[in-house]
């Protein structure tokens, strides 16, 4: 093998990245679903052919970061073998006790192969598509349902089947899969993006091989895992070692309402290497909020390394080779059997939190106050009155993230394991469903107070316009984001029902039925501050207050920020620039 030298290396490297984010934009173009193209719950991934991530998309979720898709890889390595797969099969998988999500999120990848000088093809990596299927069965519409007690009342698995073979579509399977849906238009529109992305990323990949060839391919995979990996190791390396730990409460499972959930997490720092140790979060429960060590303890973990070590780093494998992970089998994120996992991403925003607050005081200049942690999920379900059709629309809430050591808290956005995907646009909502949107607006008061400000929360209504039911998960209601090096904690989420002629009712886990004329508030927590208020720029709090983000109660009570004086010297500076312009 002939040594690639560096700048073919680095041109190979961003060649290789680009590869998904093409796909990524091709799918937003060409899904069906509002929550495929508005969303973004998908992921797009270049794996080698020994199911090492080498590139993801940019623009899917991060609760897919260098995990999800290189599992489902691995286990359709592990049952078909790569002698089982041959040019044109195209693969689908959710298979429970491999991913450790929910049914609905369903892993498609295509093994590319490369024909070498003597015409034998050989097997150069995979295309991956992880797709957010919006209906496979089980007991509700959107097959994640509330009432689910075991994983086989959420729908239908698949576990390294084909979909395609040999090139063709396997009518079967397709026919299986859409009589398993209540939605079998849009689903079947989704699957036809999520194979489109496929075969774009089979195509790109093989020019790419035939442009540089399979030697210099191979090399620049291994360059770009190394660069990864080098860029992890160096910050770490730079980090005090020692052992520190964590906690936080998730509010309840949705059925013991009164018994709080625990995350327990402590983290190592020895020369290069980290360790997170989730031993002693609680056990799986019941209720379908639970996931399996690769779709939860796993994916928290990476998610919150790559914040502490590689944020700025593409997503690869090679970014995780200095993290060992630990946590024992049948906790809510290890959970084992046939729990059940419909809601499993309920709880990971909190793990994901909670791991980096454990990092605070080893890299106070790298972690933030804790952000709002709810994925705040609100779905409506029902027929449409002018149509007659089934319909479901689910959205989440956008809240405030922590104040970081140098800037405010950001936001809002959606959790750490959404990452800065978009909410679905009020127009979408208003055009395809029954409901109006009668308010959509930051919650001021709602970051935590400090040197630097934690991230606005916000408030929505929604009025109803026809019968529907109302699925809502909401999460850290009694755990705000707290507040790091002294900054105070951001305010909690909550939602709230109002239906016409009854008491308002708060929903925290659970379904409702509601009717024209209801309203649904939903209020989403902010971010937690970073340092001592006090020592907040004044002019920094009069911003706060001009923009309304800041109540000027608020303002005086906690910056101790003089109303009066703050008006006198704002005119006082008013009249100067006016002589001045005289």
């Amino acid at each position: 093998m002939t040594t690639i030298d560096p700048v073919t290396a680095e041109v190979l490297r961003h060649m290789l990245i680009s590869i998904p984010d093409q796909i990524d934009t091709n799918i937003a173009r060409t899904a069906f679903t509002p929550l495929v193209y508005d969303y973004k719950d998908f992921a797009v991934g270049l794996l080698d052919a020994r199911g090492r991530l080498i590139a993801q998309g940019g623009g899917g979720a991060p609760i897919f970061v260098a995990n999800a898709l290189t599992t489902a890889v691995l286990d359709g390595l592990a049952v078909l073998g790569a002698e089982g797969m041959r040019p044109g099969d195209i693969i689908i998988s959710n298979h429970a006790k491999t991913l450790g999500q929910h049914l609905n999120n369903v892993a498609m990848f295509m093994p590319v192969f490369h024909e070498d000088t003597d015409g034998v093809s050989v097997l150069a990596g995979f295309i991956a598509v992880m797709m957010h299927w919006i209906d496979i069965g089980g007991m509700r519409p959107g097959s994640a349902s509330v009432e689910a007690r075991s994983i086989y009342q959420e729908g239908v698995q698949f576990r390294a089947l084909k979909i395609c073979s040999g090139g063709k579509p396997v009518p079967g399977v397709l026919a299986t899969i859409e009589a398993n849906t209540r939605f079998p238009r849009a689903l079947m529109g989704d699957i036809d993006a999520q194979i489109g992305g496929c075969l774009r990323g089979q195509a790109l990949l093989l020019e790419l091989i035939e442009r540089y060839g399979f030697d210099a391919y191979l090399q620049a995979l291994e360059h770009l895992l190394s660069c990864s990996d080098a860029a992890a190791r160096s910050v770490v390396r730079a980090l005090p070692d020692g052992h520190w730990r964590a906690s936080s409460m998730l509010d309840n499972d949705g059925i013991a309402l009164d018994v709080p959930l625990p995350v327990n997490v402590a983290v190592t720092i020895a020369g290069e290497h980290v360790t997170i140790d989730f031993t002693g979060t609680a056990q799986q429960v019941m209720a379908p909020i639970n996931s399996g060590r690769d779709g939860g303890a796993v994916t928290a973990a990476r998610i919150a390394y790559k914040m502490l070590a590689t944020p700025g780093e593409p997503v690869n494998e090679g970014a995780f080779r200095s993290l060992e992970v630990i946590v024992p089998d049948g906790t809510i994120i290890s959970a084992v059997d046939d729990a059940p996992l419909g809601h499993y991403s309920t709880i990971l925003p909190t793990v994901v939190d909670t791991v980096l607050k454990a990092f605070t005081d080893a890299a106070p200049e790298r972690i933030g106050g804790g952000h709002h942690g709810s994925f705040s999920s609100l779905t409506f379900t029902g027929i449409h009155p002018d149509t007659g059709d089934l319909f479901q629309s689910l959205d989440t809430g956008h809240g405030g993230w922590g104040a970081f050591s140098d800037c405010d808290g950001p936001g809002p956005y959606k959790t750490m394991v959404h990452g800065d995907t978009f909410g679905l646009s009020i127009e979408a909502c208003e055009a395809f469903y029954p409901v109006r949107v009668h308010a959509y607006e930051l919650r001021p008061d709602s970051g935590g107070a400090g040197q630097f400000r934690g991230g606005d929360g916000t408030r929505r209504i929604v009025e109803i316009l026809a019968p529907l039911e109302i699925l809502v998960l909401m999460e850290r209601t009694e755990c705000p984001a707290w507040g790091a090096m002294d900054g105070n904690d951001g305010k909690p989420g909550a939602c709230y029902v109002d239906r016409v002629d009854q008491p308002r009712v708060q929903l925290r886990k659970g379904i409702l039925g509601v009717g024209p004329g209801d309203r649904v508030e939903l209020l989403c927590g902010g971010g937690g501050g970073w340092g001592d208020p006090n020592k907040r720029d004044r002019d920094r709090v009069r911003k706060d207050v001009r923009e309304g983000r800041v109540s000027a109660e608020m303002a005086m009570r906690v910056y101790g920020w003089d109303d009066t004086k703050s008006h006198s010297r704002d005119a006082k500076v008013g009249a100067s620039r006016a002589l001045q312009s005289d």
